[in-house]
C-alpha cells in the first residue's frame, strides 16, 4: 500500500512600494502526520527571507520585522480550522546586512478529508495588501494497511531535552523548508513515520526499510545512495535517516522509502522530490572509456554530424549530468566517445532493448520537430517539444488562439504522469503566434515551473504582471482560461 502525499513550496513574491522598497520572499512546505489517540495533523513550515522585509525600530539600537500569517482550512464553503498570528524576526542592530531566514512551524489537528488550505501573509511594516494562495490537500491514513506520514526534510537534529513543537521520536528536528540543496549542503536528513506495521506484519516481528535516492528522469536508483534498516514492528515507527550528498551531482531526484516484509516483498512506499545543485561534479569521460560499443546499434551510426544531432535531441529527457556532456562535451568529442555516451544513455534506460527505446523516442522527436519547430529552434528545443518528449502526448490539448484579451495559449492536460501524479496541467502561451514559439507559463507537475500569477501574465496586454495588486485577474470578457484549466476539454 502506497500513501500519496502532497508537498508544496510556495514562492511568495509580494512587492511593496515604501520608502524602503522590499520584495517579501516567503517559502512554505508541509507534512501530514498521524498521532495515535488524537488523530491526524498537518505541520506547516514557513521560512521568511530576512533581507526581504521591513524592520522597524523596537528599542534604541534594535530593529525587528513583523509578519502577519493566517491559515484557513476549508471544506467547500465551511471553515474547519483557522489561525491568525504574528511572526517576529530576530532583533538586529544593523539592517543593512541581513543574511538569515527566520522560521515558523505550526501544527493543526484536522480530521481526515479533502481541504483547501489558504495562507495569507503580509509584512506589517510595509503597509500594503497581503498575499494569499490556496492549495488543495488530502488527509487520509489507511486503518488496516501499512502507510506513511509525509516526509519531512531536516536542517539540523538534536536530542530532546524538553518537549516542543520541534520534537518527534525523541529528537528536536529543525525543518528544512526548501526541497532544494545548494552546493553548500553536504547532508540530506529526513524524518518520516510508518504506521500499522504491527497490525499487518505481526507484533514483535521485524521488517526491512530500504531508503534510496533515484534519478527523477531515469527512475534508476543510485547504489551509493541506498541504505537498509531492520526495525521492530510497532503502531508508529519513527525513521530518521541521513545521506552524505557531497558527491551527489546536480539534478532532479526522488527520495524513496520502502517497507518490505520477511519475504522481501514490497508492502508500502513513499517518495519525495528534491533538487540538487553541485556544479563541481562534472560528467567524467573516463566513465565512458570502458564501454564497448562494437556490434551495438550505436556503432552503426558512423556520421559524426548525425550522431551529434542524435545526442543533442536527448536533452529533454537527460539528467543534469548528462546535459553537461550533451551541451559542453559532445560538440568537441570524437565519434567513438559520442557512440559510447549514446549507447550508455539508452542502456541506462532499458538494458534489454536500448535500440527499441531509442527508436520509439526518435519517432516522437520527428513529431515535435515537425509540429513545434520555430524559425530558430528545432522542435525538441522548444518548451512544448520538451514536455511532449519528457511526458509523452497529453490526453487533452485546449487551444485558444483568438480570445479578445488573452495572448494565444494552450493548456495541456495529463491524466497521469509517472506513477504518482494525477490530473496535471501545463499552460503555454506566446506573444507572437506567427513565430510558433509557445513558452511554458505554469504547471502543477512536480519539478516544473509554478507561477501563481499565470492568468495575469496570460492577460498582460491589459494587466501588469509585476504589479502586486494584480494577484488575480478579474473577470475578463471572453476569457475561458480558468474554465479550461479547471475543466480541460
Amino acid at each position: 500500500m502506497k500513501t500519496n502525499y502532497v508537498f508544496l513550496i510556495l514562492i511568495l513574491l509580494c512587492c511593496f512600494s515604501t520608502s524602503q522598497a522590499k520584495n517579501l520572499r516567503a517559502y512554505l512546505n508541509y507534512s501530514i502526520f498521524n498521532l495515535p489517540g488524537k488523530g491526524p495533523f498537518i505541520e506547516t513550515y514557513l521560512a521568511v527571507a530576512g533581507s526581504s522585509v521591513i524592520y522597524n525600530l523596537k528599542e534604541p539600537g534594535k530593529f525587528q520585522a513583523t509578519i502577519e500569517v493566517t491559515f484557513i482550512f476549508r471544506q467547500e464553503d465551511e471553515i474547519k480550522e483557522f489561525d491568525k498570528y504574528q511572526l517576529f524576526s530576530p532583533e538586529v542592530s544593523d539592517t543593512s546586512v541581513i543574511d538569515f531566514n527566520f522560521l515558523d512551524q505550526q501544527r493543526y489537528f484536522i480530521p481526515e478529508g479533502t481541504y483547501d488550505m489558504e495562507i495569507i501573509i503580509s509584512d506589517m511594516n510595509a503597509g500594503k495588501k497581503p498575499f494569499n494562495a490556496i492549495q488543495p490537500i488530502s488527509i487520509k491514513f489507511e486503518k488496516e494497511n501499512i502507510c506513511f506520514s509525509g516526509m519531512q526534510l531536516i536542517e539540523s537534529v538534536s536530542f530532546t531535552e524538553s518537549q516542543s513543537i520541534l520534537t518527534k521520536g525523541g529528537y528536536d528536528l529543525v525543518p528544512m523548508v526548501y526541497n532544494y540543496y545548494p552546493e553548500s549542503f553536504v547532508k540530506l536528513i529526513y524524518y518520516t513515520e510508518i504506521y500499522n506495521t504491527d497490525l499487518v506484519l505481526g507484533s514483535g516481528d521485524k521488517f526491512l526499510v530500504t531508503s534510496s535516492i533515484r534519478s527523477f528522469e531515469t527512475g534508476n536508483s543510485m547504489k551509493e545512495f541506498t541504505s537498509y534498516k531492520r526495525l521492530d514492528t510497532k503502531p508508529v515507527v519513527s525513521l530518521l535517516n541521513e545521506y552524505d550528498i557531497s558527491r551527489l551531482p546536480s539534478g532532479n531526484f526522488e527520495l524513496i522509502v520502502e517497507v518490505r516484509n520477511k519475504q522481501n516483498e514490497l508492502v508500502a512506499s513513499n517518495e519525495l522530490f528534491f533538487q540538487r545543485s553541485n556544479p563541481n561534479i562534472q560528467f567524467d569521460l573516463a566513465d565512458l572509456a570502458s564501454i564497448d560499443v562494437n556490434t551495438t546499434f550505436a556503432s552503426r551510426i558512423t556520421s559524426l554530424d548525425t550522431l551529434r544531432e542524435y545526442v543533442q535531441c536527448l536533452a529533454p529527457i537527460a539528467t543534469a549530468l548528462e546535459k553537461n556532456f550533451i551541451f559542453k562535451q559532445s560538440p568537441a568529442a570524437d565519434l567513438k566517445t559520442n557512440q559510447q555516451f549514446f549507447y550508455n544513455f539508452w542502456t541506462s534506460r532499458d538494458l534489454y532493448a536500448p535500440e527499441a527505446k531509442w527508436r520509439e523516442y526518435y519517432d516522437n522527436v520527428l513529431i515535435v520537430n515537425s509540429v513545434y519547430k520555430t524559425q530558430i529552434q528545432k522542435g525538441y528545443d522548444t518548451d512544448r517539444g520538451r514536455v511532449y518528449l519528457q511526458y509523452g502526448p497529453p490526453n487533452i490539448i485546449s487551444e485558444n488562439y483568438n480570445e479578445p484579451s488573452s495572448y494565444p495559449y494552450e493548456i495541456w492536460h495529463y491524466y497521469e504522469l509517472g506513477t504518482n501524479q494525477r490530473n496535471k496541467k501545463f499552460v503555454f502561451y506566446t506573444t507572437d503566434l506567427i513565430a510558433n514559439n509557445f513558452v511554458l507559463l505554469h504547471s502543477d507537475a512536480i519539478g516544473e515551473i509554478a507561477n501563481y500569477k499565470w492568468q495575469v501574465f496570460l492577460n498582460s496586454r491589459w494587466y501588469d504582471p509585476y504589479n502586486v495588486d494584480a494577484d488575480n485577474v478579474p473577470n475578463i470578457w471572453g476569457s475561458e482560461a480558468e474554465d479550461f484549466y479547471r475543466n480541460p476539454r
